[in-house]
């Protein structure tokens, strides 16, 4: 008699939990304190950093160690509600490579913000026009707007930022927005340096060069005025990109174009065109003094060591504490703080 088929095994039943299984519940500062053996607004104290109510070390490390055990994190929002403010700094992100300088100031900037306890939201804003921008920043409820200067900015705008709780907005760049703080980088003064130190060694037919890249006008438009400005300099303008293959082309025709000297929109630009030049068998600084800006290490590494302008900022501590007073006493008058002095660099490049 034939033999019935077996029955099918049943398929083994995948570890873990079931789908339907509903998620542990989220941790609450309850919670915490249970675990911690102190009161709830002991908890509040301690995570929150608050200052005015003095609570023992031993304490609040058992607190945090609670915290950290429970996987607690404070709600936001809620903070934000106590607070009645958030403690959300935004920093809309650049879009154009601003070098070396600039982003360790940046960083810096956002050390000092956080070791205040604020919060940095970088926020990509490319393509966005200032109303745009105003209105997409405005919806996360920052405490203070620091805009690089990148997307101009009206008084509409600075209003509409207000409107949404924003205690402090602060613009850096050239010139001041009515109702926002002004941190102010005069980069003519930059261009005015370079220039004036190529023209007391007798070089006063200068070459500007200017980045083809976009974005850098911020920058190098200024710079260039401030070269112009310089009695006795003979300025002519020259783009460069960023390449091997644009700084050869360049210096290609320098010979032709009856130039001594070249100041670069910043050191990045002056080192690859100086390399150029020295590649087409032009002697720098014999042949063409060049000039470069934000005095980088990499600059005084060449031979020959590269001339330039340093630029003095202040720390992000120092503009930290600006962001925070602006934040804590929040005002219609707004100030304009100067954050920069150049100083020309003689090196063997001139």
């Amino acid at each position: 008699m034939p033999q019935s088929p077996k029955s099918p095994t049943p398929p083994t039943p995948a570890t873990g939990p079931s789908p339907l299984t509903p998620p542990p519940p989220v941790p609450t500062s309850a919670d915490v304190a249970r675990l911690a053996g102190v009161s709830r607004a002991t908890v509040s104290y301690v995570l929150n950093n608050a200052e005015a109510v003095r609570i023992s070390e031993p304490t609040r490390l058992k607190v945090r160690r609670a915290a950290e055990e429970l996987g607690y994190v404070p709600h936001a929002a809620a903070r934000s509600l106590r607070a009645g403010h958030t403690r959300l700094v935004l920093l809309p992100t650049s879009h154009v490579p601003v070098g070396p300088l600039y982003s360790a100031f940046l960083n810096e900037l956002q050390w000092a913000l956080r070791r205040l306890d604020y919060t940095v939201v970088q926020y990509g804003s490319l393509g966005l026009t200032g109303d745009e921008a105003a209105r997409a920043w405005a919806e996360l409820r920052p405490v203070a707007v620091i805009s690089l200067g990148e997307i101009t900015l009206s008084a509409h705008n600075v209003a509409t930022l207000k409107r949404a709780g924003a205690r402090a907005v602060i613009t850096m760049g050239p010139d001041g927005v009515p109702g926002a703080h002004a941190l102010v980088m005069d980069q003519q003064e930059v261009g005015a340096r370079a220039a004036a130190h190529l023209v007391e060694r007798g070089r006063r037919r200068i070459g500007v060069v200017v980045p083809e890249e976009d974005g850098l006008e911020l920058f190098s438009a200024p710079r260039l005025a401030g070269a112009r400005s310089v009695a006795g300099a003979d300025v002519e303008t020259f783009p460069m990109a960023y390449t091997e293959e644009s700084a050869a082309a360049l210096a290609a025709r320098w010979r032709r174009l009856g130039r001594d000297a070249a100041f670069a929109y910043n050191d990045e630009y002056a080192m690859l065109l100086m390399r150029a030049l020295q590649d087409e068998g032009l002697a720098v600084p014999a042949d063409v003094a060049v000039m470069g800006a934000d005095d980088l290490l990499l600059g005084r590494l060449l031979r020959p060591r590269l001339s330039t302008v340093r630029l003095e900022l202040p720390t992000g501590d120092h503009l930290a504490e600006l962001v925070d007073r602006a934040v804590r006493e929040p005002s219609e008058l707004t100030r304009r703080h100067d954050l920069m002095t150049a100083v020309a660099v003689h090196r063997e490049s001139t």
